[in-house]
């Protein structure tokens, strides 16, 4: 495979993502719970990655505790991301849940500034305030009464994009140490078993029998089972570089598809706001591939 056709698979996994706002979006109108969807979210991921585990079973890592405490690890990150996002989305927008969410860079910076694993320069840190600037554009949080957003939306937003982060950290850790579909076959086992008791019974009964079950479907696969597998497919055959400028694709198609299916609007100030953010983010996600590069791959982009 090409590097360009691993770029293609990165977006096209990205569209995906950000397609799986808005269906989870017209569920929630339908009044079913966040929590039911990100459980069959990852019930049905944990599914197709089962299959792709067991057509790819040579070394797996299976067998080495520390790819298990990654992946656990991860897993609580990923229930974390699908159920903050979806009660975010929930409280108040398909836009500005994923536009938050997309703060993860931002987080994992902070984290290493805090942990000293990374000394905070004034580039990065005029970064961070960019994006701050930026939520608070978007969020109108400045603002007081209805035309500011929910704080409950705000907080599971940016609690979405923390979860990612911690996804992202464990993920990488565990990769060292087993293949990817083992990965996230605990990942998921391990967000079913998280969220199979907040989840409501009644509704996660009902799901398997109600005419919506085609977009509950449509949620796992598009939301997590298919977009993941060839996400991770294509991340072998491109740069971190283009995978990280690709990937901003996930909450402008989110935005987009909130207003289109949901008809979500945005004032002028919260576009900028998110733009801000989004550039912004970015960039730090840019610096931080092109540090994580080879000489050679640097080289073969010019």
């Amino acid at each position: 495979m090409r590097r360009g056709a691993g770029s293609v698979l990165v977006m096209l996994a990205a569209v995906c993502w950000g397609l799986a706002g808005a269906i989870g979006g017209v569920l929630m109108a339908d009044g079913w719970s966040p929590f039911v969807l990100a459980f069959y979210r990852g019930a049905i991921g944990l599914g197709i990655v089962l299959i792709w585990l067991a057509t790819h079973s040579g070394q797996s890592g299976l067998g080495d505790p520390r790819l298990w405490l990654w992946s656990l690890l991860a897993g609580l990150g990923i229930t974390g991301n699908f159920s903050f996002y979806f009660l975010s989305i929930e409280a108040g927008s398909v836009a500005v849940a994923a536009t938050l969410m997309y703060c993860a860079p931002v987080f994992v910076y902070l984290t290493a500034f805090t942990l000293k694993l990374e000394r905070p320069t004034p580039l990065k840190c005029g970064a961070i305030v960019a994006v701050m600037i930026g939520v608070a554009l978007l969020t109108q949080i400045h603002k007081v009464g209805p035309a500011g957003v929910s704080s409950f939306s705000i907080g599971t937003g940016l609690l979405a994009g923390i979860s990612y982060a911690i996804f992202i950290f464990a993920f990488k850790n565990a990769a060292d140490r087993g293949s990817p579909q083992a990965i996230l076959v605990i990942a998921f086992g391990v967000l079913v078993a998280l969220l199979f008791w907040p989840a409501d019974g009644g509704q996660m009964s009902a799901a398997l029998h109600s005419p919506k079950w085609p977009l509950f479907a449509l949620l796992g696969i598009v939301g997590a089972g298919f977009s993941f597998f060839i996400y991770i497919v294509g991340i072998h055959y491109t740069t971190p570089t283009i995978a990280s400028v690709v990937a901003m694709l996930e909450p402008v198609i989110a935005v987009a598809s909130g207003m289109l299916v949901l008809g979500e609007t945005l004032s002028a100030e919260q576009l900028v706001g998110m733009v801000l953010i989004l550039v912004t983010a970015t960039g730090l996600s840019l610096r931080s591939a092109a540090a994580n590069e080879s000489p050679g791959e640097r080289s073969s982009e010019r």
